[in-house]
């Protein structure tokens, strides 16, 4: 017979492998480089309009930049204000969530930053790029 804790393993992984997994789920949103990269934008400013962000990131086509904000939208994260302006002017910032994921991924950066240069080695001596 098995033990609870081996079961509650069994499930979790189970659950992690579910493609309706919250884990699967959120990081499928948020792990490609352009998420990432708007988030931090907008950390290093409350506020950027849509033009000020694709200036931030230079190798982000417009295309690209609207899906992701849209996505970053509908997930809560970052807000759009539209002003009825001509031309029309729209703001892009974090909300509370999204400020509450900021520490995760400056986390994430930081450890990317430590660890960088041995990783880089690691590859080249395993004949990678």
């Amino acid at each position: 017979m098995e033990s609870n804790n081996a079961i509650m393993s069994k499930e979790t992984k189970l659950n992690e492998c579910d493609p309706t997994c919250p884990i699967r789920n959120i990081l499928s949103r948020i792990s490609d480089k352009w998420s990432v990269l708007i988030i931090y934008s907008l950390t290093q400013t409350q506020v950027l309009r849509f033009k000020e962000l694709q200036r931030e990131l230079p190798d982000i086509s417009q295309k690209m930049l609207t899906v992701k904000l849209r996505s970053l939208e509908e997930d809560g994260l970052v807000s759009r204000k539209v002003f009825a302006e001509i031309p029309p002017k729209v703001e892009y910032r974090l909300t509370e969530r999204g400020k509450s994921l900021w520490p995760y991924i400056q986390s994430l950066i930081e450890w990317a930053k430590d660890n960088m240069n041995d990783i880089l080695e690691t590859r080249q001596k395993m004949g990678g790029v």
